[in-house]
């Protein structure tokens, strides 16, 4: 990703071309540093205020925060615009919880590869096409067994219900947790700013306050109840929290 300039001159560049060598040598040797294993992760680049009553998709206005960290973590610019702005509504409207985006950027990243599991494309209005849907729950090896909630009308299932968009909800909790987040006056699940939101909602009500370890703990088994996967997370937002700060 970084570029490497060189300057006109046999001398100046037979020095250049010496000394890079010798950085690239040295640097295949390193090992990579190694991944924090914060409870709770690691924050992360501090996401600027924004004002998220405004209309429209306010997610947006962090168009610069997340253009200046995308390449360092991997993540495409509109998810990270999405898992910031999750982190600024809930500093607002739940400042006793302190959910980093660093979390919601990590549940994103395991749950569908930020929007982009199997080849779906995220749009840059946080609609994942097409729609992403997970395996039926149907009670099989590993698998809980939940029923139909929904009629099929939500998941595409009309005998067991599927998780559903790049956070994975359920349709009954979808019903009761989504939330509109790009201001287009729908809550829908296939897009990342409205499920962002809906995830960080929900983590802060099962865990309360995740800036200790055992919130962060409380919410993260509620959203999964596997001790794996929240070591998945964990890793990954940490990740992402030390690639986001020079």
């Amino acid at each position: 990703m970084d570029a490497v300039s060189s300057r006109t001159g046999t001398v100046w560049t037979g020095i250049a071309a010496a000394v890079l060598a010798g950085v690239l040598a040295s640097c295949a040797h390193q090992p990579p540093a190694p991944i924090p294993q914060n409870t709770p992760p690691l924050p992360g680049a501090p996401v600027p205020p924004i004002d998220v009553d405004s209309p429209g998709r306010t997610a947006g206005r962090l168009a610069d925060w997340a253009s200046g960290i995308s390449d360092a973590t991997g993540i495409s610019a509109t998810a990270l615009e999405a898992y910031g702005h999750a982190a600024a509504v809930m500093a607002q409207s739940r400042p006793d919880c302190g959910i980093a985006w660093t979390t919601v950027a990590g549940i994103g990243g395991v749950e569908s590869r930020h929007g982009t599991h199997r080849g779906a494309h995220l749009a840059a209005d946080g609609t994942v096409t097409p729609p992403i849907r997970g395996i039926p729950l149907d009670g099989g090896p590993g698998v809980a067994e939940i029923p139909d909630t929904d009629g099929g009308a939500m998941d595409g299932d009309p005998v067991h219900d599927r998780a559903m968009g790049p956070m994975q909800f359920i349709p009954e909790t979808w019903r009761r947790w989504g939330v509109d987040a790009n201001g287009d006056g729908v809550a829908d699940p296939d897009n990342l700013d409205d499920a962002a939101l809906t995830a960080a909602r929900y983590l802060c009500a099962r865990g309360g306050d995740l800036t200790g370890e055992d919130g962060w703990r409380r919410a993260l088994m509620a959203y999964n109840l596997s001790g794996r996967y929240l070591a998945d997370v964990r890793d990954r937002a940490n990740r992402y929290a030390v690639e986001s700060v020079p």
